[in-house]
């Protein structure tokens, strides 16, 4: 086996990826950008998608850091129009979408556009979250374009498996479509409701960081192969296990949350980078075996698909927000009518990912008699286009769009007096147990290191304060700013006097892994405390 394609490839997106951080432009979409960029250049391996690669391999953990990352209180607080999106609308886009393919291009079965219709229907809220984090979306509506990506591909790859059942002629029914839907849905949720609780007792009672993080990498794994065993969803077992665990994720040794979350981010940044790289190099492998559908009917039935997934999303947003008042009692007496900035922008930011492009790639070559899938490759190439046109053109507009309308961003010095006020709270519960645990003649400890501990809290207390104080009028730094660099600089003075009495020999190299470990500690808490 070469290794060297996906070497490169991890290698590439990488490096793209930490470029795009340099730039106004949004890693995701400069990944695409590179991809189709160098998909033609001579010698560039060919990195075809392969759906039982993507999906089993590379989806799960993507779901899986970006579920425990997520909030459960918040996502039950928008069950509502996460539910919408998540199903209601990407099962409104299958039938949108396949309808209008279906009209618009000659000889089109109606079952293969309904194929269509489900592959382009969910969309990949990676980029959307990203963009929204960058230029401070209301939390509400990043919340909400969260939990539609966590659950919309579940609902996608359901109705993709009824409608491709019909175009391969397995005799699919409405009944039969919407009892496998029921049951992955169902089956999803329960396999994930029996497998979150015996994982968090592992998490909790296994000890050994090392033995955590494996078990942590496994889980994603796990969850999804238990629930697709049994022809259920394995997207929702996922989601399912992983919000569980990060809601309880307090419980599990603080050794091993900080090596996880070291660990997951470098998954993910890893996962997703590759993952935009390779939806641009797929561009000649579509380009493939269009045939009579080249040239300007290509770029026509391309543009008329793109054009309709754009506007289906916004025709499902906008009534659906008003009859939600309608409908349910609990929307109305928020007393808050829907904001049309708002809902334009999540009806906007509905760009489709690498999950739409596996889906597709997993349409068979043929039909149950033998005769080629009809239009495969056409159905490839107009998956493709949705892709990057939904990325490059929504991805790209979204910053200015959001700043043009100027919504509400998150109220920074809110958030931090908030958090101020949470810190003085357990900073006082803190000091009355200190004080208990001196009380007892088995915790007596001498004055200085008492005081040490009481020092401790009262930085902590202090320092989110610190953060709104006033800045110093050389520098421009706050005084937290100030204190982690001079922090910094201390201990880089000790990390250089130990690296010389090693060099000289005065101490070995096990004592100055030690002494540098105990050192990162200690900073990584310096910086931690401040931010």
């Amino acid at each position: 086996m070469d290794v060297m394609p996906l070497l490169l490839l991890v290698a590439g997106s990488a490096a793209v990826a930490a470029a795009a951080r340099r730039t106004p432009v949004p890693a995701p979409l400069l990944l695409v950008a590179a991809g189709l960029a160098v998909s033609y250049v001579p010698g560039v391996p060919d990195y075809t998608l392969d759906p039982h690669i993507v999906l089993p391999l590379v989806l799960p953990p993507l779901l899986h850091s970006a579920a425990t990352d997520s909030s459960y209180l918040d996502l039950r607080a928008q069950m509502r129009p996460v539910a919408l999106l998540s199903v209601g609308y990407v099962l409104f886009a299958t039938f949108a979408v396949g309808w209008a393919a279906y009209v618009i291009v000659p000889d089109l079965p109606l079952t293969a556009a309904l194929v269509l219709g489900a592959v382009v229907a969910p969309p990949d809220a990676v980029a959307a979250t990203a963009i929204a984090r960058r230029v401070g979306l209301p939390s509400r509506i990043t919340t909400i374009l969260q939990g539609e990506s966590l659950v919309n591909d579940a609902t996608a790859i359901t109705a993709y498996r009824v409608a491709l059942a019909a175009a391969v002629g397995e005799g699919a029914t409405w009944a039969g479509g919407i009892a496998e839907f029921v049951v992955a849905a169902v089956g999803g949720v329960g396999i994930g409701l029996v497998l979150m609780v015996p994982i968090h007792w592992l998490r909790v009672h296994v000890k050994e960081a090392l033995l955590q993080n494996t078990l942590s990498l496994m889980i994603p794994f796990v969850a999804y192969a238990a629930a697709e065993q049994v022809h259920a969803s394995g997207v929702l077992a996922v989601v399912v296990v992983a919000l569980y665990l990060g809601h309880r994720a307090w419980e599990v040794d603080f050794a091993t949350r900080l090596q996880e979350d070291a660990v997951w981010k470098m998954v993910a940044f890893v996962l997703e980078s590759s993952v935009f790289a390779l939806i641009g190099l797929q561009l000649p492998v579509v380009l493939e075996g269009l045939g009579e559908y080249e040239g300007a009917a290509a770029a026509w039935y391309a543009v008329a698909v793109f054009l309709v997934v754009v506007a289906a999303r916004f025709v499902w947003v906008y009534p659906l927000a008003y009859l939600s008042r309608l409908l349910f009692a609990g929307a109305r007496q928020r007393r808050q009518y829907p904001v049309w900035k708002g809902l334009f922008v999540m009806s906007w930011a509905g760009m489709r990912g690498v999950v739409s492009l596996a889906i597709a790639f997993s349409i068979p070559l043929t039909v149950d008699d033998g005769e080629p899938f009809p239009e495969r490759n056409l159905i490839l190439f107009l998956t493709f286009t949705t892709v990057i046109g939904t990325l490059v053109l929504q991805g790209v507009t979204l910053p200015p769009l959001i700043r043009l309308l100027k919504l509400p961003g998150r109220d920074e010095q809110a958030e931090t007096l908030a958090e101020a006020n949470a810190q003085a709270q357990a900073s006082r519960a803190a000091e009355r147990r200190l004080d208990e645990l001196l009380s007892d003649e088995r915790n007596a400890l001498p004055g200085p290191l008492a005081d040490r501990l009481r020092t401790v809290l009262e930085r902590r207390r202090n320092a989110v304060w610190e953060r709104l104080g006033a800045v110093n009028p050389v520098t421009g730094e706050t005084a937290d700013d100030t204190y982690r660099r001079l922090s910094r600089e201390m201990i880089g003075a000790e990390r250089e006097v130990f690296v010389k009495l090693r060099d000289g020999r005065y101490i070995d190299d096990e004592m100055l892994r030690t002494l540098l470990r105990r050192l990162d500690l200690e900073e990584a808490a310096a910086f931690r405390e401040t931010t």
